[in-house]
């Protein structure tokens, strides 16, 4: 029996292990099979509730999402000994609102995407190579396990299209004319296409650098600030300034943008936690503005994590 090093024994009586599969968004077609662990988990299961079992775990890792009750012993080609696909199904599986789910299933299933979003990453970058200078790779990495990796990709492009120049996805101008009108330099390579077509403010690190200064100056101030850092600060600025939840109107303006992130480092300094840092193995963590701006640390900012 072939051993995959990447997978540690299981306990679960799914007794199924991730196997590497495809980075194109397919679904998983094969996995490892632990012959023990299943054995010990199923030993009192009846032929046909072994046979049962065994093609319900082939049909929740097949199609990845809840099974439904309803003409499942059907589906898997055992109308006549519904009664026995049933007692497997609630013995084995969890019953939630949208179906019945397996959770060492589901855990081996979100490996494996995982697994299919850093490959998939990675063939981005390299087709894109100026792109990425305005994407995070956590962030791609959670749409691609969400299933929304293409309009992320596709808002990139739509905010950051004149910064691109050419590439493999994007190769020339119409008829090799000048991207400019009258061949008119760009002023401002911060400013940024919005999804309506007009211009998104540019976004101004100096100013919004000083508020983090005079907010939290006892917090580490950066003493350089360019590359991811900068591409970072960018996507938080086009990200807060569309209207949502937490900024219902937005900004479209530097000056309203400044206001709103003097209002953001004030409420940071004043009604989070993290202004005093948390102690940990004797020591003091504080965060810096390169952490607040991460993608993910930023929306459990938003989300009331640290909060007092």
């Amino acid at each position: 029996m072939r051993i995959d090093p990447l997978i540690e024994k299981r306990t679960d009586p799914s007794c199924r292990g991730f196997l590497s599969g495809s980075s194109l968004g397919l679904k998983m077609h094969y996995y490892q099979f632990h012959i023990g662990d299943y054995k010990s988990h199923t030993h009192h299961l009846s032929f046909i509730e072994d046979l049962a079992f065994r093609r319900l775990l082939d049909h929740y890792y097949l199609h990845e999402h809840p099974i439904s009750q309803r003409d499942i012993a059907r589906q898997i080609g055992m109308r006549e000994h519904e009664q026995e696909v049933l007692t497997v199904l609630n013995e084995f599986f969890i019953s939630t609102d949208k179906g019945f789910i397996n959770p060492r299933a589901d855990s081996q299933i979100k490996t494996f995407r995982e697994h299919q979003a850093v490959s998939a990453w990675g063939a981005f970058c390299r087709d894109n190579p100026k792109l990425k200078e305005f994407s995070e790779k956590d962030v791609y990495i959670q749409h691609f396990t969400e299933g929304t990796h293409n309009e992320y990709v596709s808002t990139l492009r739509v905010h950051h299209v004149h910064m691109m120049g050419t590439s493999s996805t994007h190769d020339a101008t119409n008829n090799h004319k000048p991207i400019t009108n009258n061949h008119k330099p760009i002023k401002d390579k911060e400013a940024i296409a919005s999804l309506s077509g007009s211009t998104f403010p540019p976004c101004p690190h100096q100013e919004l650098l000083g508020l983090w200064k005079k907010h939290l100056p006892h917090l580490t101030q950066p003493r350089s600030w360019e590359g991811q850092r900068q591409a970072s600060m960018r996507q938080r600025w086009v990200q807060a300034g569309k209207p949502s939840s937490y900024s219902p109107d937005g900004y479209q303006t530097v000056e309203k943008g400044i206001e709103w992130w003097d209002s953001f480092f004030s409420y940071i300094a004043n009604e989070t936690k993290l202004s005093t840092g948390f102690v940990m193995n004797d020591r003091t963590w504080l965060p810096d503005l390169e952490w607040v701006i991460n993608a993910t640390n930023f929306q459990k900012i938003i989300d009331g994590k640290y909060n007092k």
